[in-house]
């Protein structure tokens, strides 16, 4: 049989994307009726249960990273079948908390907190060896997130440095780093920060554009940038903040003009507010969703080749919109708090207690 070029794995990605989001979509199952075919979330035995994954960085459905507590990194090349330990030596006392992959066997890992706890690391043989590329050295920064365009050209930021969010870049795919300048960068509100929660606090989409979520402050906000990060315009956001706790945790861009946003509170003994919002216009206007998720979201995602569907993740479940972001359901309710799906139709999910999975029909 010859092998399929480009336009036949694509054509194949999207039929197994579709059959997917119809049995999504579809009525559950009755009683007696078989549920063998309805996609689901396959836990992935990752042998690290001491471990939270708030790093996930989906290459493909057979190909996924993650990075969490205790300096942990892990890679599959199966599936999920297998993990490797490919863990940086001597970072058993950092937090990573986001992980970009190019591929198999190039990744960038970033570790959070206060000073030097905040560093970056990148990888080009699949793990076997790190380079650090880049350790914050002033005691006031707090790098929560990262984000690529292309395999070269990519940022991260931290939270706000003498009253501004400070933004890092790299255009050599994170081998060096540079601060960049904080003249276009709004000032920010008393309180507001990122939430280091999914490493989905900062997304791209495209070659320059990239938004950034907040809260903690009295109003939650996404900061839109569309040069890469050197100039950015504030829009609030009709999600729930006026609190540390309370806030946008994740976004997710399906292009430059189509965004979700999720939050709310991640503190188990509050109430959850309603925390989802949409955007049809690259983030200058935001709209609260119609029925949002029941709860606290850290992570969303849209699925591949879709135009209005994606999924939303958090402690107490797994949410589906079919909209856009009007409306979600709970198809799920296990414990994750990220999530990310690629062209070729995976979708992963990771959290704590070593939990992973992958969307499994």
């Amino acid at each position: 049989m010859r092998r399929p070029g480009r336009t036949g794995r694509a054509l194949a990605a999207t039929a197994v994307c579709g059959a997917v989001l119809a049995a999504l979509t579809a009525a559950p199952a009755q009683a007696g009726e078989p549920r063998g075919q309805e996609p689901h979330w396959e836990l992935k035995e990752s042998g690290a249960p001491e471990v939270r994954f708030r790093g996930l960085a989906a290459v493909g459905r057979s190909t996924a990273w993650l990075a969490g507590t205790a300096g942990t990194v892990l890679r599959t090349t199966d599936g999920g079948r297998s993990w490797r330990d490919v863990s940086p030596p001597g970072a058993g006392e950092l937090q990573f908390r986001d992980v970009e992959a190019f591929d198999a066997r190039r990744a960038v890992a970033l570790a959070i907190g206060e000073g030097e706890a905040s560093r970056v690391y990148r990888t080009d043989d699949g793990g076997t060896t790190w380079t650090e590329t880049f350790r914050n050295t002033d005691a006031r920064a707090f790098y929560d997130c990262m984000t690529f365009f292309d395999h070269r050209h990519g940022l991260a930021m931290s939270d706000p440095f003498d009253g501004r969010f400070r933004i890092l870049s790299t255009k050599d795919g994170g081998r060096s780093w540079t601060v960049l300048p904080d003249a276009g960068m709004p000032p920010a509100l008393d309180g507001e920060a990122g939430f280091a929660a999914s490493g989905q606090c900062l997304t791209s989409a495209g070659g320059k554009d990239v938004w950034l979520a907040t809260g903690g402050a009295a109003r939650a906000r996404v900061l839109h940038s569309a040069d890469r990060g050197l100039t950015w315009t504030a829009a609030d956001a009709p999600i729930p903040a006026g609190d540390p706790a309370r806030g946008v945790f994740a976004l997710a861009f399906r292009d430059r003009a189509h965004g979700l946003a999720v939050g709310g509170d991640y503190r188990p003994d509050q109430s959850a507010p309603p925390a989802a919002a949409r955007t049809g216009d690259g983030g200058r206007h935001w709209r609260p969703a119609g029925t949002p998720p029941p709860a606290y979201r850290s992570g969303v995602a849209w699925l591949p080749h879709s135009r209005s569907a994606a999924l939303a993740v958090g402690p107490t479940g797994t949410d589906l919109t079919t909209d856009g972001g009007r409306t979600w359901r709970t198809v799920d309710t296990g414990s994750f708090d990220t999530v990310d799906c690629t062209p070729d139709g995976g979708c992963w999910a990771a959290g704590e207690k070593g939990r992973v999975a992958r969307m499994e029909r």
